[in-house]
């Protein structure tokens, strides 16, 4: 028998290692060359193994949830004349099957007097009738109504509580039980990560939140003037591209908050460039792909960079680069937003903007009290490098452009910052 063993392989910036998440084989089978054989995750993104050549499978090694080191062993192949079982024929053995027999007519039930079929809609009957009926557990549906309009009575009640098994549907009353059992889940892959990053950014970040109420009726008019404009099956625009543009406008004056901490040098690197975190959830848990540069991006472009991002995620499809180097991270649970929210810092970056659900509510505007679209932007900094004052005062600045939109899309001074 010739035996080959197959090493997780490296992959790439830096991995030492890799978590098993799921074999797709097992002992036994027999694989052909790049068929998926194992889901692993490494610190960046979870990676399809394909099988290095055509075998049987001896052996794997690794339960979900093991960490295999580079170039220790993973799974060992027979490659001396593998050949697969044969088929089962499923289809021929269900061919043999008779056919179903066609039901037979049933006789129709014999009437009761009091009883007949349910009555569509509501039933008419006293509280008193209906009272007695719910005690009797009977279905009032079931009782013919002798009085004005097909109204139950309380003589009607009573010939069908008295008619039993004959006819009255008697409906069961509720049973209650103890729910029991536990059932224990594996913290493995993605949700192993991210519980390792979210202990570590809450263990190790000093946050604190910031929460502020912007008015977006300007800015939801626009959004939906500009869907109403765009050519048939353009995507519709979100608030998130509004945001990101407005946060690619006051983050230069802010450059303390568009940053990365990197602990090792003890330095906190300010980037010009705004690439765009956007925590999406994912069948797998929270992952955050990122749109790099998006300081240079138009309103419809950064648009489809968010979607085609959060697209791509969900459906596993990212790259490892394209989950890494964010410099800020937005995160939104959209008509799940609820009022506030302190959302955990993406790390290493030292600041998140959370953006809660857009309500329409009554206000004071122009000294009169008004309907109009509120929304709550949720911000949490990291406090060792962001000042309480830089903050308010970015989130600020990002206020009064999403309350003015069109201001989001003006250059210098005329911009009103």
């Amino acid at each position: 028998m010739a035996q080959y063993v197959f090493k997780m392989p490296d992959l790439g910036e830096g991995t030492v290692s890799a978590e098993v998440l799921q074999w797709h084989v097992k002992a036994g089978e027999v694989v052909q060359e790049d068929q998926i054989i194992a889901d692993v995750m490494t610190e960046k993104a979870a990676i399809e193994i394909p099988a290095p050549v055509s075998g049987r499978v001896v052996r794997t090694r690794g339960e979900p949830g093991e960490t295999i080191a580079v170039g220790s062993e993973l799974i060992v192949f027979d490659t001396d004349g593998a050949a697969p079982a044969e088929p089962a024929e499923p289809a021929a053995a269900a061919a043999t099957q008779p056919p179903l027999a066609a039901a037979a007519p049933t006789a129709p039930a014999e009437a009761t007097p009091a009883v007949s079929a349910p009555a569509a809609g509501r039933v008419m009957a006293s509280p008193a009738t209906r009272r007695r009926a719910k005690e009797a557990g009977i279905d009032l549906q079931a009782v013919a109504g002798s009085g004005p309009g097909g109204r139950v009575t309380r003589a009607d009640f009573e010939a069908a509580a008295s008619a039993g098994a004959t006819g009255a549907t008697r409906v069961a009353a509720p049973t209650r039980s103890a729910r029991t059992g536990t059932t224990e889940v594996k913290i493995i892959g993605l949700r192993r990560v991210i519980a390792q990053r979210m202990s570590e950014a809450k263990r190790t970040i000093p946050h604190f939140a910031y929460v502020e109420e912007i008015d977006i009726t300007e800015l939801e008019a626009l959004r939906e003037h500009l869907n109403a404009g765009a050519p048939q099956g353009t995507p519709p625009l979100t608030l998130l591209p509004f945001l990101g543009l407005a946060l690619a406008r006051v983050l230069p004056d802010f450059p303390q908050c568009n940053a990365l901490h990197d602990p090792e040098r003890n330095v906190v690197v300010q980037h010009g460039a705004l690439h765009l975190g956007i925590a999406t959830q994912t069948p797998d848990g929270l992952k955050v792909p990122v749109v790099r540069h998006a300081e240079g991006l138009s309103l419809r472009e950064l648009a489809a960079a968010i979607r085609d991002a959060a697209d791509r995620a969900r459906r596993n499809k990212s790259m490892r680069e394209e989950l890494s180097g964010s410099t800020l991270t937005i995160t939104s649970l959209g008509r799940l937003g609820g009022i506030a929210s302190t959302p955990v810092i993406n790390a290493p970056e030292v600041a998140i903007i959370g953006v809660n659900k857009a309500v329409e509510r009554p206000v004071v505007h122009g000294g009169a009290i008004a309907i109009r679209r509120m929304m709550n932007i949720s911000a949490s900094f990291d406090h060792r490098f962001v000042d309480g004052y830089d903050a308010a005062s970015m989130i600020q600045a990002l206020k009064a452009l999403l309350e003015h939109p069109a201001t989001i899309f003006m250059q210098g001074e005329d911009s009103g910052r």
